[in-house]
């Protein structure tokens, strides 16, 4: 995908100009040893070879040139690119240094420049959070505080690596970075958030991984800002900084990361512009000018023998002494390589020239450096063509970002404070009213939204930073007389400490007065710093950026989906140190147990026999896979998976396949729901349907009794075909009923491309109650009794059924695919097609909802609609199995489970709501589930061609999902003729009777 350009077998090369004393190695990730990557000392003649030849064909200023990198943009106008042009043409600089503008401007710009310049050059860039630092469309990364927060130095490494594969991809050979800065002044206007902390060893610990990941990526890395610019409140871009520590001091932290950096092969280093009196104390004399600090430490008494870089020289820490090239001169005589962004390059050239000539400096020597600066060109690719393809420039940059920006997010966000253990919020505080009040946001956010989807009924107030003192009384009074807890998030503040951080006095106010007044988290997104205005909240969360990827984590932490990894960077409070951060694992989803056949009392050469049924199933067309799960005690001890989505094998059944599980949806959804309601004393069995359903009132179905419907003996109908009357003669949907895309009207999605008009949704109620009641109220299965119970869940829990079983059971459970509507939480490769259904929807159904009346009311029905994989209804069953508790939370109590499961009619085998074995199997011809279940088995199948069955007796849960309706629909019915899925769960028994004898 990504054109590998201009660095070509440069794998394993020292990036600096300099002799290599010992071969560089890296280690071998498939044996585990350290081996040489190639002959270095080789490639050191080739590379002195190469700058011996370049050198040779340059002219005296020409040479001194290639010690000069000047400022580039792309979104600047003729008259910036006519200025670089002549610097390049006439000046002949080695290199420039890109800033602002866009990746495509910038690589033809760079193609061009290349082009037209005698020496190739070499190009840089300051992106210390990758390209997005200074380009348009292009994404960044986090700052480096957020790494800084990251316990696991690979993150830092991917990061660095990423960084690396987005210059080399834009043709850039110099990222200078990462800050190795110890920031451990809070008000730092200047470094800040782009450190990676206050602590010496989580510094160079990061850095370090950077740069390793940079340099693998085969560019150079810069370590900066030397020797140590963490502890200043002036910025060295407006004034020069002074540093006041000893030497001792500035040994035992400043320094401790540019030892490591050095240790670690790094590139190059850049010289701050900073006045330290203990390593030089003549006055105005900057470190990046002062040949103490460039020379006798860095080189000479820390060895480094790798490019010295200054920091841009146009910053007034010393323009402000030096200009028109005297301080490119003076950085020179200091010991530094590359002179970046002086006041002239042809006024630089003339005063080293001139320096040259008066003696000041040997020409011995600058023609050392420029040959030093020529061998690391070589070791970047220089010497190849430069050439950079623009096809897909933006996707190669970007392809890769989003996805680790989640990663580091996830392990820095940090907990900072949970004093009263809100977070994570538990299923009980979930279930009570929540507010969330985005503060300095203008407009609803990820955040905000997310937050909402998991807490669905969530009211989101925003506050800006222009509202007024005033306006937070009437907020805070509805907040704490509505709600019973409160989310405070804090955005769009600035990254930099002056003036509050930009804060107003009312942002800081309505956030302290929530915090102390009521139950309540609060979540810092960006400069962590600022939580020092909120040292005394109950709850904190420190997310570091403000970005959509890291609001959606921090949601995530809150409702339990995430567990806090991440440690405050640095000291924000006396009592909230560098460090803190409360750690702990969730679970993300509940994966069942697994035990071998054996072990659980099985005998697994009988459990075979299961593998024979389902290959014959699909041998014989009954469908085209399946999955089979079965537990004992608990555990999982027989899980495969058989053939594959459609008959033309493309797609094969994997553990991860959602099923359709048509009427299993009774069960493991409106069932649930209906139990915990009369737990909770919100539904009486004996009353009538008319008590929670106004709309029944006037009507025959009024007195129907809920345990009846419960039971399928309520006289509905088994079916009502909603669809056939909104289609044309034709057969074709009506056009009026149902648009292609959705409008104001039209929102009820069918299928692909078909949504209904909204008020057809009353047409399906008032032919659900037209509809007639059988006269002597036997058994009869029927969808309606369903829909009807659905919609008493809704009446009474306030929710949607969907949010109400999500929000209930299948979040605090644990369930990763169990739900409604999957297709807005899943891609198609992950759910199983059903039917290309021929009439009305006319396409294949994947994701939607198989069961048409079911689809007309949104996919989510009393009756159907429900989508699972096997091991999300295995843990369903096995809750039911243990009597309502699952991972010590009981969800429905264990009498409600026992009444429910029980036989509970004189007239047919059913529980209520569940599905029960033939009452006289034992002599039953062909018995159902199986001969064996004991009466206490429970369960349900689903029309597509499923099944879950639970038997407390024997301990056994048996789970089968196929979609035995596609390609045709239900007119195949093998897979009842063939008894497959009965003759799967007697095997159970029957292993578990072979291990007995």
């Amino acid at each position: 995908m990504r054109k590998q350009l201009l660095v070509a077998g440069l794998t394993g090369l020292m990036m600096t100009g300099s002799a290599i004393s010992a071969p560089l190695v890296f280690k071998d990730k498939k044996k585990h040893r350290k081996t040489a990557t190639q002959p270095v000392a080789q490639q050191q003649d080739k590379a002195s070879q190469w700058a011996d030849s370049v050198f040779q064909s340059l002219t005296p200023d020409e040479r001194i040139a290639q010690l000069i990198m000047i400022r580039a943009h792309s979104n600047l106008g003729p008259d910036h690119v006519n200025a670089v042009i002549k610097d390049i043409q006439d000046n002949k600089v080695g290199g420039v240094i890109f800033f602002q503008g866009g990746p495509v401007r910038q690589a033809g710009l760079t193609n061009y420049y290349q082009s037209i310049s005698k020496v190739p050059l070499l190009v840089a860039i300051d992106g210390e959070w990758g390209l997005g630092m200074r380009l348009d469309s292009v994404i960044s990364l986090p700052r480096n505080m957020m790494i800084g927060a990251v316990q696991d130095t690979a993150l830092a490494y991917d990061a660095g690596k990423l960084m690396g594969e987005q210059c080399r991809r834009l043709g850039i050979h110099i990222d200078f970075a990462p800050d190795m800065d110890v920031n451990n002044n809070p008000a730092n206007p200047v470094i800040n958030d782009r450190s990676f902390g206050e602590n010496k060893y989580q510094v160079a610990r990061m850095g370090v991984a950077t740069i390793r990941g940079m340099q693998d990526a085969g560019i150079m890395a810069c370590a900066k800002h030397f020797p140590g610019h963490g502890d200043t409140n002036v910025d060295s871009h407006l004034d020069l900084p002074t540093i006041n520590k000893t030497r001792e001091q500035l040994d035992s932290l400043e320094l401790y990361p540019f030892r490591e950096a050095i240790a670690a092969g790094v590139g190059s280093i850049m010289i701050a512009h900073l006045y330290i009196p203990s390593i030089d104390k003549k006055p105005n004399t900057p470190t990046s000018i002062s040949y103490n600090a460039v020379t006798k430490l860095l080189k000479n008494e820390l060895g480094y023998k790798g490019l010295i870089v200054t920091d841009a020289l146009e910053m007034k820490g010393i323009a402000k002494f030096y200009t028109k090239g005297q301080e490119s001169l003076q950085s020179l005589l200091a010991g530094n390589d590359l002179m970046i962004l002086p006041s002239t390059a042809a006024g630089s050239v003339d005063a080293i020239k001139k320096a040259i000539k008066a003696g000041k400096i040997d020409q011995d020597e600058v023609d050392s450096r420029v040959k030093k600066v020529l061998r690391a060109k070589y070791n970047l690719g220089l010497w190849k063509p430069q050439h950079i393809d623009t096809n897909n420039l933006e996707a190669d940059l970007n392809a890769n970002t989003d996805a680790l920006r989640k990663r580091i997010a996830e392990s820095a966000i940090t907990l900072v404070r949970n004093d009263k253990k809100l977070v994570p919020f538990s299923p009980a505080m979930t279930q009570q009213k929540l507010a969330v009040i985005a503060v300095g946001a203008d407009a609803s956010n990820t955040f905000l939204q997310t937050v909402k989807e998991y807490k669905p009924g969530t009211d989101a107030f925003i506050f800006t930073s222009r509202q007024s003192v005033e306006q937070i009384a009437p907020i805070v009074s509805r907040i704490q007389r509505d709600y019973k807890a409160v989310i405070i998030s804090l955005h769009d503040y600035s990254r930099r400490p002056a003036n509050n951080f930009g804060l107003s006095m009312a942002e800081r106010l309505i956030i302290r007065q929530l915090q102390s007044e009521m139950p309540s988290v609060t979540v810092v997104f960006g400069n962590p710093y600022a939580i020092q205005y909120f040292c005394d909240a109950p709850a904190i969360i420190a997310a570091y950026e403000d970005d959509s990827t890291t609001q959606k984590v921090a949601a995530d932490l809150l409702f339990g989906k995430l567990g806090p990894t991440g440690k405050l960077p640095v000291t924000v409070c006396p009592a909230l140190p560098s460090g803190t951060g409360i750690t702990y694992k969730v679970n993300q989803f509940t994966i069942l147990p697994v035990t071998t056949a054996k072990e659980a009392g099985l005998d697994e050469q009988t459990l075979v026999k299961i593998d024979g049924f389902a290959n014959d199933m699909i041998a014989r067309g009954a469908a085209p896979g399946a999955e089979v799960l079965a537990m004992k005690d608990g555990k999982v001890v027989y899980n495969r998976c058989f053939g594959h989505y459609e008959y033309n094998k493309a797609e094969p059944v994997s553990p991860q396949s959602i099923y359709d599980l048509a009427s299993v949806t009774k069960i493991c959804a409106t069932t649930l729901a209906v139990m915990r309601l009369y737990d909770e004393g919100k539904l009486n069995l004996d009353a009538s349907l008319g008590v929670y359903l106004p709309v029944v009132l006037g009507t025959d179905k009024a007195g129907l009794r809920i345990r009846d419907i419960l039971l399928h003996q309520a006289g509905l109908v088994p079916f009502i075909p909603f669809y056939k009357e909104t289609l044309y003669p034709s057969g074709y949907p009506d056009t009026i009923i149902y648009h292609t895309e959705p409008d104001p009207s039209h929102t009820i999605r069918v299928a692909d491309h078909m949504y209904m008009e909204n008020s057809y949704v009353d047409t399906l109620w008032k032919k659900i109650l037209d509809s007639k009641l059988s006269p002597h109220q036997g058994y009869v299965y029927s969808d309606c009794d369903y829909i009807f119970l659905g919609k008493i869940v809704e009446q009474l829990s306030g929710k949607k059924l969907n949010d109400y079983v999500r929000e209930t059971f299948y979040a605090p459970m644990g369930l990763a695919t169990t739900g409604f509507l999957p297709r807005e939480r899943f891609t198609l490769s992950e759910i199983v097609p059903t039917e290309h259904e021929s009439s009305f929807r006319m396409q294949q159904l994947r994701g939607d909802v198989h069961d048409p009346g079911a689809a007309m009311f949104g996919g989510v029905a009393g009756h159907a609609g429900l989508f699972s994989d096997a091991n999300d209804l295995g843990v369903i069953m096995q809750m039911l199995l243990n009597k309502g508790s699952f991972n010590g939370v009981q969800y429905i109590k264990p009498e409600t489970i026992e009444l429910f499961t029980a036989y509970n009619s004189t007239i047919s085998r059913r529980g209520l709501g569940f599905d029960k074995p033939e009452k006289d199997n034992a002599t039953r011809r062909e018995p159902y589930p199986a001969k064996s279940a004991s009466a206490a088995t429970f369960g349900h199948t689903g029309y597509t061609g499923t099944c879950v069955w639970a038997d407390p007796t024997s301990g056994l849960v048996f789970i089968f999902l196929s979609n035995r309706v596609y390609p045709n629909g239900g007119a195949n019915t093998k897979l009842t003729t063939l008894h497959t899925r009965e003759k799967m769960f007697e095997t159970l028994y029957e292993a578990t009777a072979a291990v007995r004898k």
